[in-house]
């Protein structure tokens, strides 16, 4: 984008002097605002960032959370602690890259926002440093003259301001860029060191907040924590960020995370059930590996065979809720099964291990071929097998064939939070 010294305006009457007269008065206006901010300019630039920082421990952060220097000291604590624990810059154990919005083509602003790659940064140490020290920095600007007239430029003048002061550019680039993204739509950071201090900026504010109980409510959203839930969302999935949320979050931020989660990708189609489906299960808060589990299941419950086998599931889950039955740990049939229940018992002996391997391996598409497996022989074993026997022991052995099943769904996902 090049400058040009030109404005345009409008104005909503009809002018007798063909516009004279109003350029005339925005010219004036203009160029008082500029020489305006000319002069911040030249005064901010006489005061290092290093000291314009010292005085943010004057301005309340909020009452509960102390003043802006203490929010500044935890999110550099926690960006160098997001770069030192490999979550960003590391290694990604994870190819893919799950984005956070629909896919949009990158413009000239996209490519103004990056930095050098990770590469040219030195060692994690070093990007673990340069993390620490643009977020000791990056909310220097809110105290200097230019920002206090022209408040909109947050951010930006901080990074105007480290890059002419001599800071490297990761450093100018991630005090910048740290506030976004702000909205839908808005350039996601992918340069190491502004995605920690962004990241960082966002999660020491959504915690913080919890942690004093000043939560949304409803429509009340006064410190804009549904925004920020967002921002760390597409942080992490564009990014492929490997993060688990749960050692760095309570239970109920958790629970904050996942119902953003389904707001933010109900524009991509995702259905909301399903990723209620795959947090249930209580252990997965990786919201990339996640993400990839739910769109698997997706997929899956779309077809024939998903949709019969959560058919069998709710048949199944149903009878065992009915009976309030717990299997026993060392059950052995002491019958011979009917070949419905025979072919059953094969296809879970197949299907167990197949699903749990690719689960581990985040194969979830293979995981869903391996319970596609099960959907004939569940079909039969309900038509042709009574699981309330008036044989105890088959009754017991056959509950137990149905906790099996629910057992090895439950892998993937808790089906009995599928709608349909």
């Amino acid at each position: 984008m090049i400058l040009a010294p030109n404005f345009i305006c409008t104005a909503n009457i009809e002018a007798h002097d063909g516009g004279a007269a109003i350029v005339a008065g925005n010219q004036k206006v203009l160029a008082a605002r500029l020489s305006d901010a000319k002069f911040f300019w030249e005064q901010d630039l006489k005061v290092p960032l290093e000291e314009q920082a010292k005085k943010l421990g004057q301005i309340v952060f909020h009452e509960k959370l102390g003043t802006v220097a203490d929010k500044v000291e935890r999110v550099a604590k926690l960006a160098r602690w997001l770069v030192e624990e490999g979550i960003v810059g590391g290694s990604n154990p994870s190819s893919a890259t799950i984005s956070a919005r629909p896919e949009r083509s990158r413009g000239a602003s996209d490519a103004d926002s990056e930095t050098r790659p990770s590469t040219s940064l030195g060692t994690s140490d070093d990007l673990a440093q340069l993390a620490y020290d643009a977020a000791r920095l990056c909310k220097a600007d809110l105290v200097t003259g230019m920002v206090g007239e022209f408040p909109e430029l947050q951010g930006v003048m901080g990074g105007y301001y480290a890059r002419a002061q001599g800071h490297q550019d990761a450093v100018a680039d991630a005090i910048r860029d740290h506030y976004k993204p702000v909205g839908q739509g808005d350039d996601v950071p992918t340069a190491p060191v502004t995605v920690a201090v962004s990241l960082a900026d966002k999660l020491d504010s959504i915690t913080q907040f919890f942690g004093v109980d000043l939560k949304p409510s409803g429509s009340k959203d006064p410190f804009a924590l549904r925004r920020s839930a967002l921002g760390v969302i597409a942080l992490v999935l564009d990014n492929g960020l490997r993060f688990p949320l749960r050692s760095a979050v309570s239970r109920d931020v958790l629970d904050f995370f996942a119902d953003r989660l389904k707001v933010q990708q109900r524009e991509a189609g995702v259905r909301h059930d399903l990723i209620d489906a795959v947090f249930a299960l209580g252990g997965e808060d990786d919201l990339v590996r996640l993400l990839a589990r739910v769109r698997a299941l997706q997929s899956f419950v779309e077809t024939p065979e998903g949709r019969d086998l959560l058919a069998g599931y709710k048949r199944a889950a149903n009878i065992l809720k009915k009976e309030s039955f717990t299997p026993s740990q060392d059950f052995s049939l002491s019958y011979t099964p009917v070949p419905e229940e025979q072919a059953l018992i094969a296809a879970l002996d197949s299907a167990e291990p197949r699903a749990r391997t690719a689960v581990a391996a985040e194969d979830f598409e293979g995981a869903m071929a391996a319970l596609a497996s099960l959907r004939g022989p569940v079909d039969a074993f309900f038509e042709k097998v009574t699981v309330n026997d008036a044989d105890p022991a088959k009754r017991e052995a056959r509950l137990s064939l149905l906790a099996r099943m629910r057992d090895a769904v439950h892998q993937v996902a808790d089906f009995s939070r599928i709608e349909g």
